[in-house]
């Protein structure tokens, strides 16, 4: 006898988007009549959605980023680890099919494949862990403060062996107060955290990945923790905080913004 598993957030995120199978959609369907409270959440996510979507409407008609053109995917694969011209040309057909990004030239996919999923929850999981750690220190914290910011950035970068950046959080509210060093399974990872004027905390969560991860725009949450995730140019990132969806989501489309306007170095430099 096979047990049906509880309905989550996952389903509801897929109800949202429409990516559940028929048989799990029904089952939410009838969840969601008899959960007032869930179908309330639902309905808010599908306004936030098409929200996002009115948003972004005007990216459909920009022309891809050159680093996510076919040709360059294909040149990615001659001189990396990519697995096959199957995996590019899917990556690339997923890439251009879809309303990507935020203001600037954010280039978001609206959903995550499988692998994507596999890839990012472990970083989800990390993130949360560190929010909820690090957050409610008075004493200690950050390693590194923000008036130190210049040699934070080059000291996280250089252990992670990444370019990163401090994003400027002002226009949302909150400024840096510091960062520092984690470890992670496979690798170093950074945490910069950020506060509003009221005490609210926010972190900026990013490690290194493997380099062949397919780009993934994901939200989790964990109680009241709640985090907006993505992939991009082999970093995995995570804005984490107790705020609303809707602030925490323009905290992330900032974020994703100034870190996109980087110019990719040379290798071997930052």
């Amino acid at each position: 006898m096979t047990v049906e598993r509880p309905i989550g957030e996952d389903d509801l995120q897929a109800y949202v988007d429409g990516y559940l199978p028929p048989e799990r959609k029904a089952a939410v369907d009838a969840y969601l009549a008899s959960h007032d409270e869930a179908a309330a959440q639902v309905a808010a996510y599908s306004r936030q959605r098409e929200a996002l979507r009115q948003r972004l409407s005007a990216k459909s008609d920009e022309p891809i980023p050159s680093r996510l053109r076919i040709t360059n995917l294909m040149s990615v694969r001659r001189h990396s680890s990519w697995p096959g011209l199957a995996t590019a040309a899917a990556a690339a057909g997923l890439l251009a099919g879809s309303v990507l990004g935020a203001a600037g030239h954010a280039w978001f996919a609206q959903r995550s494949t499988p692998t994507g999923t596999e890839q990012i929850r472990p970083v989800a999981q990390d993130a949360i862990a560190a929010y909820r750690t690090y957050v409610v220190e008075t004493a200690h914290p950050v390693e590194v403060g923000a008036s130190q910011e210049a040699h934070l950035v080059q000291w996280l970068s250089r252990r992670l062996g990444k370019p990163l950046q401090a994003p400027d959080l002002t226009g949302q509210g909150f400024r840096l107060i510091g960062g520092r060093l984690l470890p992670t399974e496979s690798s170093p990872a950074a945490l910069l955290m950020y506060e509003d004027a009221g005490g609210k905390r926010l972190t900026l969560y990013a490690r290194p990945g493997s380099g062949d991860e397919p780009t993934a725009f994901r939200f989790e949450a964990q109680g009241d923790v709640s985090a907006f995730l993505w992939i991009d140019r082999d970093l995995s990132y995570a804005v984490t905080g107790r705020v609303d969806r809707e602030r925490l989501l323009s905290v992330a489309e900032a974020v994703y913004r100034q870190t996109e306007a980087q110019p990719a170095p040379r290798k071997g430099t930052f």
